[in-house]
């Protein structure tokens, strides 16, 4: 059983996770707050957490600092960052802080859980691309790279495709047809010279 704790300003967003999670079988959710300070005062000394998801752009104290208050309250507790924070300057302050655990909040349901199972057992979760973006800071692409082609639309579509997400899923988030998606996806290929997905999800591209 994975004891976690939520913390979520957009109270849209934090009721949908604590709903899913609350009815996740191996999951049991404690405790959430908009705030890192709610989050810790409400914080009773005979709670224990395994996980406690936490976006960073909070009121007040930040979530990266929000992961130094919890990790000196209770080291072995995990934080995962999830968040629409996906610069090289955010990834790194929440990793130097300590996150094990770094998701954009276009992540699915579904895909927060398995980064949250992968952390629990001693692992470290990154959205695909999340994980990309680091790469890319250690090896950036030249100027001329063929990513700086395409148009803001056509660049959402390829970050969700690293992320794995579906031209189904992809649609749904954008509001745009499946259709749609996959006409922007042809482009994609043809402006980055790949043939298919795997090659986008890998980097392989110029």
């Amino acid at each position: 059983m994975i004891r976690l704790g939520i913390i979520e300003d957009d109270r849209t967003v934090r009721r949908s996770l604590v709903g899913y999670f609350s009815r996740e079988p191996g999951f049991s959710c404690l405790l959430n707050a908009g705030s890192v300070e709610e989050f810790m005062d409400s914080w009773a000394e005979d709670i224990y957490f395994d996980i406690i998801l936490s976006d960073i752009g909070l009121p007040g104290v930040s979530g990266s600092d929000g992961v130094r208050l919890i990790r000196k309250k209770a080291p072995k507790c995990q934080v995962v960052m999830l968040t629409v924070y996906e610069d090289s300057h955010h990834i790194f302050e929440a990793l130097r802080a300590g996150a094990s655990g770094y998701l954009s909040k276009q992540t699915l349901p579904q895909k927060i859980k398995e980064a949250l199972n992968t952390v629990h057992e001693g692992g470290a979760y990154m959205s695909p691309g999340i994980a990309r973006r680091i790469t890319d800071y250690f090896h950036p692409l030249p100027p001329s790279s063929s990513r700086e082609s395409l148009t803001i639309r056509e660049e959402e579509i390829l970050q969700a495709v690293e992320e794995g997400l579906t031209n189904k899923e992809i649609a749904a988030n954008l509001g745009i047809t499946s259709e749609t998606v996959k006409s922007h996806i042809k482009k994609i290929y043809t402006k980055l010279e790949v043939t298919s997905r795997r090659d986008i999800v890998r980097g392989k591209y110029k």
